[in-house]
């Protein structure tokens, strides 16, 4: 099929967001809590990205990046550049609580574009507004789809707890609510059983199911399809819960993430 350059922009979109929620912690790196790591995306075999996670996280808080651009035929079609900025607060036995979030981002026709989100306690629930710097033109979503929902790069916080739960369902399931600045998606999770006790790897199956704001309804991105997207993280089974690959389909096609290496600071994985 044709691709399209607005929908495959919301396609990239998409997979930032996933990308952010599906990368737990990894370890090693030049201090305990300070960690860098440089990832490769390939597009039906074809290199069509690079991803660099860079986290922080202390005993009472974590400052988390995620920067994605596009190469080859994926950068041709989106020009997608962007960096994606969360920090918030962390507490035993409670989920990360975002304060604010920040992406800035060039995509296609659009440059200098900027997603700011702060996290308001208001009647109980904890709603997402629009910071000052938003350069977003069309309305945020009903209030009710901002509601106790976090951003993509906190969502990777919430991925963690949730596979590191020493009381998690029996089936391995569980559930995070994604609100980007635009549109509302559940990450839906399932840890799947293990083919031998001894296997030294964690599969995860992943699933965004879209609740508001595709098709049209407030992306600045084309329309990207409102269908369920299936997504296959493999991790280590260890305390570090190391990301050794991310697939998922594209346009048909597999779009597969795959750990490159750790950097000892984010100046010698700048580029």
């Amino acid at each position: 099929m044709p691709i399209d350059r607005s929908t495959g922009a919301a396609h990239w979109c998409r997979l930032g967001c996933l990308l952010a929620a599906a990368l737990p912690p990894l370890a090693a790196s030049a201090r305990a809590d300070d960690i860098v790591a440089v990832y490769a995306a390939s597009w039906a075999g074809i290199p069509a990205g690079e991803i660099h996670i860079r986290l922080h996280d202390g005993t009472a808080a974590y400052h988390d990046e995620i920067e994605i651009r596009t190469i080859g035929l994926p950068a041709l079609i989106t020009r997608l550049r962007g960096t994606g900025i969360a920090e918030g607060r962390l507490a035993a036995d409670r989920p990360a609580e975002p304060s604010h979030y920040d992406a800035i981002y060039d995509l296609w026709k659009r440059r200098n574009s900027h997603i700011s989100m702060r996290f308001v306690p208001r009647n109980g629930a904890v709603i997402a507004e629009r910071g000052p710097d938003d350069t977003s033109r069309k309305p945020p979503l009903a209030e009710k789809f901002r509601s106790n929902a976090v951003d993509p790069v906190t969502a990777f916080e919430r991925v963690r707890a949730a596979l590191r739960a020493p009381r998690r369902p029996a089936d391995g399931s569980f559930a995070i609510p994604v609100y980007d600045g635009a549109r509302r998606f559940d990450i839906l999770g399932h840890i799947l059983p293990k083919k031998n006790a001894g296997e030294g790897t964690l599969r995860v199956e992943l699933t965004l199911r879209a609740i508001a704001g595709f098709k049209g309804e407030s992306s600045e991105d084309g329309d990207p399809d409102d269908a369920p997207r299936k997504v296959d993280l493999l991790v280590t089974d260890d305390a570090r819960l190391m990301p050794l690959s991310l697939t998922v389909p594209v346009f048909y096609m597999p779009l597969v993430v795959q750990f490159v290496h750790y950097c000892a600071s984010p100046k010698a994985c700048s580029g």
